[in-house]
């Protein structure tokens, strides 16, 4: 038999300049920019023609790929460099794919026009549209007027529920902007510090193949602990101070509480005794806590300690008042106090009780929907509360 020789290998593929244009959705002239810039090797020259080949379109789509992924000419020269150079780009390029992939779970969707305005009251707010776009919150679509890209859901959800809870348009947006700043500034200190602790044994060289896989396997697990970070603080940061918050509005409007309750007039006895005469304090001075001896021992009101119900006592300073009220106690309570906690502290136990309990009172009433309406209460029952 007569042996058959072997086949011819394949002949490269050759291109015209147009032909590699067409082929890599580049032009002609970006072609010859990229020539004149050291990103793309010069062609082979045969007569007075020019001849690429699949190294220069394949050359051409790497460079497409690294601007679709924000890299500027000059760092994707640098990138190049090193490959050619035999670094390995391609470790390069996983790493990059995987800084560059998504941070959240959250999915992009679509919303129309229609389904917009009805989220947001039913009204049609072009002002609003353009601040939502300028944001980034909605994406125009090409040849859509009535449909946007909604990259976070999420987002457009919360300035929804903030609308119908009665927030401007204008003050979300406001918000979301300050927010934006503050959430940069503090993803620019984890990058900073995951830099110095983690990432800048692969920083000072240019990375080798398996420097850049450890790198991006670096990445992928440190990727969910700024946002669980985050989540952790801010939950801690809003339980604090939603409590302080509370607690300050309500101290603020107590004072109104308080001048109200007194004047709706005395109640029925029992509770609290029909109130004395005022008397005014001495000038220039304002004490937010009864000092201590301004409730009277009741051995030396009037009448003997055990011979009636109640005890008056003496005039004590209210916070926020203008006058000092002598009020009716009964005279066990007063002991009860006493014993307690010493005849130096009682006039300032017993203050401490009423507000407690007026500001219980108000909590009630806050949290059932009422209006803070403080109903005046026995400072007897507001220290056995306290006392228990």
């Amino acid at each position: 038999m007569t042996e058959q020789p072997p086949p011819a290998a394949p002949r490269p593929a050759e291109y015209r300049i147009e032909d590699l244009a067409h082929l890599s959705g580049a032009t002609v002239r970006t072609i010859r920019a990229y020539q004149d810039r050291g990103l793309l090797p010069r062609p082979e020259r045969r007569g007075r023609a020019n001849v690429y080949g699949d190294a220069h379109l394949a050359r051409l789509r790497q460079i497409a790929d690294l601007l679709d992924r924000g890299y500027t000419l000059a760092s994707i020269k640098e990138l190049l460099q090193a490959w050619d150079a035999g670094l390995g780009l391609g470790g390069v390029l996983g790493l990059v794919a995987e800084i560059d992939g998504p941070w959240t779970d959250e999915k992009a969707s679509r919303i129309s026009r229609a389904e917009l305005d009805a989220a947001f009251g039913g009204t049609s707010d072009e002002s609003a549209v353009a601040e939502a776009v300028e944001l980034g919150v909605l994406e125009r679509l090409p040849d859509r007027d009535d449909e946007f890209l909604v990259p976070s859901p999420q987002e457009l959800a919360v300035a929804a529920e903030l609308h119908s809870a009665g927030v401007p348009l204008l003050a979300i947006s406001g918000h979301l902007r300050e927010v934006r700043g503050q959430v940069e500034h503090i993803a620019a200190r984890f990058l900073d510090f995951t830099t110095e602790h983690v990432f800048q044994p692969f920083l000072d060289h240019p990375p080798t193949e398996a420097e850049a896989a450890e790198a991006a396997a670096l990445v992928r697990r440190l990727r969910p602990l700024a946002q669980q970070t985050i989540d952790a603080e801010l939950a801690r940061a809003m339980r604090t101070l939603a409590t302080r918050y509370l607690r300050q509005h309500l101290n603020e409007a107590l004072p109104e509480a308080r001048r109200t309750a007194t004047a709706m007039g005395p109640e029925p006895q029992g509770a609290v005794g029909a109130k004395a005469p005022k008397a005014e304090p001495a000038a220039g001075v304002h004490q937010p806590w009864p000092a201590p001896g301004q409730i009277a021992d009741p051995r030396t009101a009037t009448g003997p300690a055990t011979s009636g119900p109640a005890t008056t006592a003496p005039e004590t300073t209210t916070p926020g008042a203008t006058a000092s009220e002598a009020v009716v106690l009964p005279t066990e309570t007063v002991e009860a106090v006493r014993a307690l906690v010493g005849a130096e502290h009682t006039a300032a136990f017993i203050t401490a009780a009423a507000r407690r309990e007026v500001q219980a009172r108000t909590l009630d009433a806050l949290a059932s929907g009422n209006l803070p309406r403080t109903p005046r209460s026995d400072p007897a029952e507001g220290s056995q509360r306290s006392q228990g």
